[in-house]
């Protein structure tokens, strides 16, 4: 028989075997100096003692956790309660700029190798967002909107359980517990330091999320207040931290100054006394006058100076003229000085030229201030009596935000042109990759991708956005490529915007030929039903990687006529690019799908068409694509343009292949 001594020593050995590997389950970091946390990605400790998630390097990751896994359910299994708390600021050299934000998370491992950058925070990817598997509970500040996990706006608090659709969500703020209890919004990306408090009970299995700035007493009414069953979502033992991650551009810094974390209590407090101080710019201190002492030299050497800075002046003044008039004051950082897009793109020179349109030149640029890459564009103008409405009307679109759509930053008048400035896409436009023998081709999935995401972009344009734009020049040339081949629409010196309910502002005929709706050479009114004949054509544009017109034969062909006559023989799918080898019976439906979508978009009738919200159900699955009868599509797009004119008072852009026709020519078609 055991002796009672022998027993407890075995006892307590088995205590010590039990507990080996988890730590106690609270820590307090007033500072991470000296801290020992499992970094990796771009994360890291600055000397100064603040945990910096990720910097300014474009798509990268970043991941911090508490070294050790914490115990978050007892023996008999129930989920226990938790408290966190901590203190972050995301700093961005432009209050009006951000890019991603970042979250805190519970997670069963601390390897996360495989979550993307941008939209998904560092946590999960295309794959995996939305799988149980995951166990991942994360508590997201987001200061993008994602229409794809139907963020409410793009600065916001959001409760995620294994995936970034949150369960809950808030506009980023905090009631003041004043007698009116009234709201008060934070911005997330104001360089500011602001607290969170996350507190779980695990009884009633409520979730309470917290925010305020910095050294404000917690908020007695939480931000969030949601039931969420964690029983399934928590293991035995998890690990706690960040995450976050960088977009393509405009990306700033996610600090985190100081955490508190306790399990069945309530996290201590921080002491904001011990906290790091987050960097600041530091002014330039001014040049010293230099004393002259001999007059005579003195007034020489100024004469001389003064002479040549009147003649600098004045070369330079003539060198960097541009129009400015009072209205546009108003319009603050959308307004580029010409000079700093001079010298963003080394004086417009051919080494920075990335293409020609028919409606302007395209030129690369680095911002001297800010060092982020640009695209500006040079359009022809006249400064008429609609120039100031034109203008505002561009600034509006620049509030444009949407993983689909190249952001339009600004612009600038300068006598007689134009210039607006976008985002860089590395990978240029999508026509050099359907048409440039020189560049590899796109496989179908990416193809499919693109057109996916244009179309995302196009019903943000029309239905998900305060206004209604109507963008009246989609086409290849004008869908831009990111660095992860993204397709994003963009190219808005065309575009019109108006209120929903209501019809474009639109007198001019404008656009590319063989993109234009029937209607619109008609009536000269551009509408969202306009653009959708325009996406058609680009459907069929990119699966049979052909342009829209051309000259074969000396007969002008139409890409909507040659699909419609293949339709109709039975052989759609033949007219695919023929470098697509579509062996997949999934890519032989999707190929097909897209030729009939496409001829369907481009119906002459702009009442049988689909909306962009039917078309994202239909690239979706959501919705079955539905049958084309003959009748139905008995139409010849030649036979319904070759009677339009277009007249002195319109715009057309001529693609390459047609660019020989003569002007007679061109009026006839």
């Amino acid at each position: 028989m055991m002796s009672p001594i022998l027993t407890l020593f075995y006892f307590f050995l088995f205590l010590k075997i039990a507990t080996c590997g988890v730590q106690n389950n609270n820590f307090t970091f007033n500072g991470f100096g000296g801290a020992k946390l499992d970094l990796d990605g771009i994360a890291s400790i600055t000397p100064e003692g603040l945990l910096l998630l990720t910097n300014a390097t474009r798509l990268m990751t970043g991941h911090a956790f508490h070294p050790a896994p914490l115990r978050f359910k007892p023996p008999a299994g129930k989920t226990l309660s938790f408290s966190t708390t901590f203190v972050f600021a995301i700093v961005s050299k432009y209050s009006d700029l951000s890019s991603h934000g970042m979250a805190f998370l519970v997670s069963p491992t601390v390897n996360l190798s495989t979550a993307l950058p941008s939209q998904y925070l560092g946590l999960f990817n295309s794959e995996n967002c939305s799988d149980a598997a995951n166990h991942v509970l994360a508590v997201e500040l987001d200061t993008i909107e994602n229409p794809e996990f139907a963020d409410i706006n793009d600065n916001h608090v959001g409760i995620d359980v294994n995936c970034l659709k949150s369960a809950d969500s808030r506009p980023a703020g905090y009631y003041s517990g004043s007698a009116t209890d009234q709201f008060e919004r934070l911005n997330l990306h104001s360089g500011e330091p602001m607290q969170v408090w996350v507190d779980f009970a695990g009884g009633d299995m409520q979730l309470n999320v917290t925010m305020s700035p910095a050294q404000m007493p917690k908020p007695s009414r939480p931000l969030l207040s949601a039931t969420v069953d964690l029983s399934s979502v928590v293991y035995d033992q998890m690990y706690v931290g960040f995450s976050s991650a960088t977009g393509s551009s405009n990306h700033p810094s996610h600090y985190v100054l100081g955490w508190s974390f306790m399990v069945n209590g309530e996290a201590e407090s921080l002491d904001y006394r011990k906290l790091p101080q987050l960097p600041r710019s530091k002014s330039k201190r001014k040049p010293k006058h230099i004393v002259v002492w001999l007059l005579p030299v003195a007034i020489f050497t100024f004469a001389l100076i003064v002479a040549a800075t009147v003649i600098l002046v004045v070369r330079r003044r003539i060198k960097y003229a541009e129009v400015l008039e009072d209205w546009e004051q108003e319009y603050g950082p959308h307004r580029f000085s010409y000079k700093e897009l001079y010298r963003a793109t080394d004086g417009f020179k051919d080494k920075e030229l990335l293409g020609i349109g028919g409606f302007g030149r395209v030129y690369r640029g680095v911002l001297p201030a800010s060092n982020i890459e640009v695209a500006v564009k040079r359009v022809s103008h006249e400064s008429g009596q609609g120039m100031k409405e034109f203008v505002a009307e561009i600034v509006s679109i620049g509030k444009l935000r949407h993983r689909n759509v190249a952001q339009l930053l600004g612009y600038c008048r300068r006598k007689g042109e134009l210039l607006l400035v976008y985002d860089y896409m590395p990978n240029g436009s999508l026509d050099k990759y359907l048409y440039d023998q020189t560049r590899p081709s796109l496989d179908w999935a990416r193809r499919f991708m693109i057109i996916k995401g244009v179309a995302s972009g196009l019903l943000y344009l029309h239905e998900d956005w305060e206004h209604v734009v109507v963008h009246r020049d989609i086409k290849a040339s004008n869908v831009l490529l990111d660095g992860e081949l993204n397709g994003k629409l963009g190219d808005f010196g065309l575009a019109r915007l108006c209120q929903h309910g209501s019809d474009p502002r639109t007198t001019r005929i404008v656009g590319t030929i063989g993109y234009l709706a029937p209607e619109f050479a008609r009536k000269g009114k551009a509408t969202t039903m306009s653009d959708v004949f325009a996406f058609g054509v680009f459907l069929l544009e990119v699966a049979c990687g052909r342009r829209p017109s051309v000259i074969e034969a000396g007969e002008h062909v139409f890409l909507v006529d040659w699909v419609l006559e293949n339709w109709k023989a039975g052989t759609v799918v033949a007219t695919r690019d023929q470098r697509l080898g579509l062996e997949e019976e999934r890519s032989v439906v999707e190929m097909e799908m897209v030729l009939k979508l496409g001829l369907l978009c481009s119906h002459p009738m702009p009442e049988a068409r689909p909306s962009m919200r039917q078309v994202m159900q239909f690239l979706d699955g959501d919705k079955t694509l539905p049958e084309l009868s003959p009748a139905y599509m008995s139409f010849s797009y030649p036979s319904l343009t070759q009677n339009q004119r277009y007249d002195d008072d319109c715009i057309v852009s001529i693609p390459t292949s047609v660019a020989t026709m003569s002007n007679s020519s061109l009026k006839a078609r």
